[in-house]
């Protein structure tokens, strides 16, 4: 479609980092004010609260994104959730690790994104951290640990999407719809919250739909994406490095508008404030965290978002395994740091 639009100067890249700010920008500010954040939905004291906010954001995210399926302006069959040998061991390692991670830094990698743009020095070392990771697990020192995990797989077929399961895609569209609002409609957030919640599940198919199908340009294509941190963090990092040897892409815009977006929430409505550690120990955690997160989320096939709000819309088999895992990890991490503290000396 990119090609009837009339653009003779962009490319369908360039097109696609401004795309990915305007995505970046609108889910920085509305992540912002709603502090968006599955760990906050697992563990967090507000996790009721929290939870009716992320599903809310899930429910319009599967909306949206299945209604473009029949729309027929996009596809997934060749996306990589949909390939049918499921990598399981190493979406369970990853998923568990990113779990575990998300727990020690306090807050997945798209709330710490944000959190970076509010003046949270902890969150920002802990971006380049976990994007240098990542970057290790993808092409780095950690790659071979992928590649052997991600060589144990089991061959699911056409069943690693929910749309050829007994009841089709929107059978289990409105199974996961019906079940997120339903849990949201009884979280005790105030409507405006839950509209801002829904504004950030629809910046997954509007990215999907930009990406996939009003910037595709059969002479010069690029790869459909949406809401992702961890692939995308190591797209910056690297471009960070060396921009004049390649040009930014989907990624690289995508988190420049979230930290945009999140500044001007914070700087407009209150909440900037800069802050930095208090403790060796607490730089210790953290930075564990982030690389953990770093190859977890690799391994896993995304981060909180890559692989749950943005991956569960697919209705893939794997991308609700990776945030099932992930849950796992952060639950088991939680209730392993309440007991530890219990058996440390008293001297100690």
């Amino acid at each position: 479609m990119f090609e009837s639009l009339g653009f003779e100067n962009v490319t369908p890249q360039q097109a696609s980092v401004l795309l990915a700010v305007l995505v970046g920008l609108l889910f920085g500010v509305f992540g912002q004010i709603t502090r968006f954040c599955f760990r906050r939905s697992l563990v967090g004291e507000d996790r009721v609260s929290a939870a009716g906010v992320w599903l809310t954001a899930l429910a319009f995210a599967v909306a949206g994104t299945q209604a473009s399926i029949a729309a027929g302006w996009i596809t997934f069959d060749d996306h990589r959730f949909m390939s049918a040998e499921l990598p399981y061991l190493a979406i369970a390692v990853g998923g568990l690790m990113f779990g575990a991670g998300m727990i020690l830094t306090r807050g997945c990698v798209s709330r710490l994104t944000v959190l970076a743009g509010t003046g949270n020095l902890r969150a920002l070392l802990v971006l380049v951290v976990f994007a240098v990771v990542a970057h290790a697990t993808i092409k780095g020192v950690f790659a071979p640990f992928r590649v052997a995990l991600g060589a144990v797989t089991a061959d699911l077929g056409s069943a690693i999407s929910l749309a050829n399961w007994p009841g089709g895609s929107w059978f289990w569209t409105a199974v996961i719809v019906l079940a997120a609002l339903g849990y949201a409609a009884r979280s005790g957030n105030r409507a405006g919250m839950l509209v801002m919640a829904a504004v950030i599940g629809l910046l997954v198919p509007l990215a999907w739909v930009g990406t996939g199908f009003i910037l595709f340009d059969e002479f010069d294509p690029i790869a459909m994406e949406s809401l992702s941190f961890t692939a995308p963090s190591s797209d910056a990092l690297f471009w960070v490095i060396a921009n004049s040897a390649i040009p930014a892409g989907f990624g690289v815009g995508l988190l420049g508008g979230v930290l945009a977006g999140a500044a001007l929430a914070s700087l407009t409505f209150g909440g900037f404030a800069w802050q930095s550690f208090e403790t060796p120990a607490q730089t210790g955690r953290y930075l564990t965290g982030a690389a953990l997160m770093g190859v977890g989320g690799v391994l896993a096939g995304g981060c909180t978002l890559g692989a749950g709000l943005s991956g569960v819309p697919t209705l893939s088999v794997a991308a609700i395994y990776a945030i099932f895992m992930i849950a796992v990890g952060g639950l088991a991490m939680q209730a392993a740091l309440k007991v530890a503290p219990a058996q440390r000396p008293a001297h100690g």
